[in-house]
């Protein structure tokens, strides 16, 4: 097979928002389709009408987008593809490797309670199997509902995962599935086999929990005449606590950490290293590197753990890496949406604006941190850090900070070194040191005690703005309660 044949495939099912497992999978499917030159296909599986919840696709699908993966063809959905499942169940029945199975669901429960009394499998006893066709025909004639099931063959299932290698068992420990509900539905494993054949799917790589279904596929695919694609069966992710990352036990599905402000690249890249090794010692790519590197071999059966903390050293290493124009970009919207500015004053002002962001990007962990640490460039109404003011706001502040704002307001232009001499020079004049002034100045300009550099912090602001909020910091110290 030429590698621009390969078609992979991701198919969520809208019971729940994305999970960082489903995108996980999506991005190995993508980077193995992009790598080989093939095609990447999405296909949502909205069959199961209990647990469905249709209004959930288009969030799948935009949190997929914003991780940069789409479907290089239309996306297919299952529920328009009913008459198809259909005669393919007509056609098990013709070639002898389906059967119809007349079995009540209490029957059926009953057998199962049966075997687990007695410690064997749960398994379906065939009785149905054994019927003629005469008393077939008779109780479809008479109305009896029925499901269909595969008839399993004797002997056993080998098959040569992409990740695992060889993993086979033995038929006798797979029941004879039901293909076709008595309503006339198709089950899971059934639909599946036929979408992935009908997509023309060469490769499947999906979740290692998946194992037992691709046993029964295989069985599926065989039944029915059609081609066997290649399976590879990736690791769970497991949280910290080694459990499973699970929506029941609260993990964030992929869009939150959009609204976290983790960047899609950082995203990607993270979740790209979660059962798949690069063999360097790097770990931070852009997107088209790990497309150039990626190799299928090199994904790794062990479980793989989510530690959210390295997610976002991810985050932070790929906010430095975007330019301060593309941050900016990102920025701008959320700093309105915070109610900090507004967009006309940002258009106005987008040299300032690039300004702050390149100040501010070497010490944000997240793309919000932006709007909660450099409100104060924007706006005059923040307050003072309670815990800083007690340590840093007293008498001899607001007299360093009007001494300060005076020998600012004679410089002869503000820049990082004029500002940083003058204050130096107080500093020396009073006998004090620097930190006795820098920390209430910079608490003065900014309500926080941290934030980058302070003199860079100052020339942003530019010398008005600084004089100002000097000189109200010296007002407030002087007029506040005395505790």
């Amino acid at each position: 097979m030429s590698s621009s044949n390969i078609r992979v495939r991701i198919a969520p099912s809208p019971t729940g928002y994305l999970h960082v497992g489903t995108a996980r999978t999506a991005i190995f499917n993508y980077l193995f389709a992009r790598h080989e030159g093939g095609k990447f296909l999405i296909r949502i599986e909205d069959t199961d009408v209990e647990r469905n919840d249709n209004s959930l696709i288009e969030p799948i699908l935009s949190a997929l987008k914003w991780l940069g993966i789409e479907s290089d063809e239309p996306v297919v959905y299952q529920s328009a593809r009913l008459s198809l499942y259909k005669e393919q169940v007509k056609i098990l029945l013709e070639n002898g490797h389906g059967y119809r199975c007349f079995c009540a669901p209490s029957d059926l429960e009953a057998e199962r309670e049966k075997a687990r009394a007695e410690k064997r499998p749960p398994r379906y006893s065939r009785k149905c199997l054994g019927l003629s066709q005469a008393d077939v025909d008779q109780r479809v004639k008479a109305g009896q509902p029925f499901a269909v099931r595969l008839r399993i063959p004797e002997g056993e299932i080998v098959f040569n995962d992409m990740v695992s290698g060889e993993i086979r068992i033995k038929n006798e420990d797979i029941e004879d599935l039901v293909v076709a509900r008595s309503d006339g539905s198709a089950t899971y494993n059934f639909a599946v086999v036929i979408d992935d054949h009908d997509m023309g799917i060469t490769h499947v790589i999906r979740g290692n929990d998946h194992i037992s279904n691709t046993f029964k596929q295989i069985h599926l695919y065989q039944a029915l005449g059609f081609p066997v694609p290649r399976f590879g069966h990736v690791p769970l992710i497991l949280r910290p606590d080694k459990k499973k990352v699970s929506k029941r036990l609260g993990d964030k599905d992929v869009a939150q950490y959009q609204h976290d402000g983790i960047l899609p690249e950082a995203m990607f890249n993270f979740l790209s290293l979660l059962g798949w090794s690069t063999k360097t010692e790097q770990e931070i790519f852009t997107r088209r590197q790990l497309i150039e590197i990626f190799d299928a071999a090199h994904l790794n059966p062990s479980n793989a753990v989510f530690d959210e903390e390295k997610l976002i050293s991810f985050n932070k290493a790929h906010i430095q890496m975007m330019s301060d124009h593309d941050l900016a970009v990102l920025v701008a919207p959320m700093l309105v949406e915070a109610g900090v500015t507004t967009k006309y004053w940002l258009e106005t002002r987008w040299d300032y604006l690039r300004q702050v962001v390149g100040l501010l990007k070497e010490r944000t962990r997240r793309v919000t941190d932006f709007v909660t640490l450099g409100g104060y460039f924007f706006s005059q109404d923040f307050t003072y850090d309670p815990e800083a003011m007690a340590k840093h706001f007293d008498a001899e502040s607001a007299e360093l900070l009007s001494a300060l704002a005076d020998r600012f307001a004679a410089l002869s232009e503000f820049t990082h070194q004029s500002a940083e001499q003058a204050l130096e020079g107080l500093a020396a004049e009073r006998q004090v040191k620097k930190a006795r002034i820098i920390h209430p100045v910079r608490l003065a300009v900014s309500g926080m005690t941290v934030g980058p550099g302070l003199y860079d912090t100052l020339v942003v602001l530019t010398r008005p703005i600084v004089l100002d909020r000097l000189k109200k910091a010296v007002e407030y110290i002087r007029t506040r309660p005395q505790i």
